[in-house]
């Protein structure tokens, strides 16, 4: 039982540093940071169009 909680606060403590360090190169360099953001964004919204598109042609 000790070992489960243990391992819980180890991915807690991971997930808070990772989470400070993504702040940190926001921060740091917004620029870059905004690329990646909008690259993300642009996959997203391709997927969903695709998404849309195949449920179109298969309703025609």
């Amino acid at each position: 039982m000790l070992a489960c909680a243990t391992i819980t606060d180890v991915k807690k403590i991971v997930g808070w540093i990772v989470l400070i360090l993504v702040i940190f190169y926001i921060g740091t360099n917004p620029g870059p940071a905004s690329d990646i953001a909008q690259g993300i964004g642009d996959n997203i919204a391709e997927m969903f169009r695709g998404i849309g598109t195949f449920f179109s042609n298969l309703a025609d």
